[in-house]
């Protein structure tokens, strides 16, 4: 069987579980996996590749953890008092966000009350933005600082104005890399039920994956199948984004196995087959990837690549050569050199242009 008719016969099965055998062989036969990922696409997507007009917001770079991964957390930093992060959001709304993304470090300061402020005063003064805002880890950590169960910090961000979270704080979803990458952070099962909390409250998420550090594919597959499993049983996720780690200024430079740009694309690819047809939005990170090779993921499955951010400094402390804006003009421009059709978004991936 050649690759275009079985790309055209593949049906993802209902079951959680992947044929990691199928897994396996695509991995190694890179033009099948190739075409098999575009006839997916094409079939969830069509030629469409969306992007939204956000503002990322880190309020804090304090940080009581110990991810290897990080070089953005500083013992003495910054925390943003509401009159910065207003003056934030009014710069995004005039350059016509749609979406506010707010996350930081793990500030010991910090309690439920304090992320719920933030959150009101921004939804009181811009309600139409979207809020997409905490981590998981954020909300254990805030949880904790105020002895809150974790089911009762997230009705209260809710009433708050939370309107959507980042599934980020994932990593690698297998408890002894997460031992190695990050010891002090949620477990597995910690971040599974998080995020199915939230969902089951209506607040929708992403989905993500930190690949290309200490990790080997088995335990990609095993990432791939806890997302799968979680989107069957919930709906609740709204894409699935992967995030190449960026060695550059981490602890973890010597030892990552960082990704070249095939790879890159297979994964990206890899995604777009195992996570069928339950995830249909497969994001490549312009910030992780850079602009051409984000733009080359389109090809490989890919059929969203993020937002303008306007600012984003995790990845820069990281060693990213990116910049932290890219234009809703320099998107379409992007995307059509592609062939393919620029189309803006909301941050629940509704049309707007």
């Amino acid at each position: 069987m050649n690759a275009q008719s079985e790309s055209y016969k593949y049906e993802s099965p209902d079951r959680a579980m992947l044929d990691r055998d199928l897994m396996r062989s695509l991995w190694r036969s890179p033009m099948r996996l190739f075409s098999l990922s575009r006839r997916l696409q094409e079939k969830c997507c069509g030629r469409e590749i969306t992007y939204v007009i956000n503002r990322n917001i880190n309020f804090t770079n304090i940080c009581v953890g110990s991810c290897r991964f990080c070089a953005f957390r500083k013992e003495d930093g910054y925390i943003l008092t509401h009159e910065d992060l207003l003056r934030k959001a009014e710069e995004a709304e005039r350059m016509g966000a749609t979406e506010i993304c707010l996350q930081g470090g793990l500030a010991p300061g910090l309690t439920l009350e304090d992320y719920c402020e933030m959150l009101e005063v921004l939804k009181s003064s811009y309600p139409s933005m979207h809020l997409h805002a905490y981590s998981p880890m954020e909300v254990l950590h805030m949880s904790r600082a105020s002895g809150v169960d974790i089911r009762d910090a997230l009705r209260a961000l809710r009433d708050s104005g939370l309107d959507s979270m980042p599934g980020t704080a994932a990593e690698l979803l297998v408890d002894s890399v997460r031992r190695q990458i990050c010891p002090d952070k949620l477990s597995t099962a910690e971040w599974s039920f998080i995020i199915k909390s939230a969902h089951r409250m209506g607040i929708p998420t992403t989905s993500t994956m930190l690949y290309g550090h200490i990790e080997n594919f088995e335990e990609r597959l095993s990432h791939l199948e806890i997302i799968r499993s979680i989107q069957m049983e919930t709906g609740g996720f709204t894409e699935f984004v992967l995030l190449p780690f960026v060695p550059g200024n981490t602890e973890l430079r010597g030892v990552a196995k960082t990704p070249d740009i095939l790879e890159n694309l297979k994964m990206h690819a890899l995604a777009r087959v195992a996570l069928y047809p339950h995830i249909k939005n497969i994001q490549a990170s312009w910030v992780k990837l850079g602009r051409e090779v984000a733009g080359a993921a389109m090809e490989w499955g890919a059929n969203d690549l993020g937002g303008t951010l306007m600012e984003e400094n995790i990845s820069r402390c990281a060693g990213s050569s990116e910049g932290q804006y890219m234009s809703p003009d320099e998107f379409k421009d992007l995307i059509k050199r592609h062939g393919r059709i620029p189309v803006q978004r909301d941050t629940l991936y509704r049309k707007i242009c």
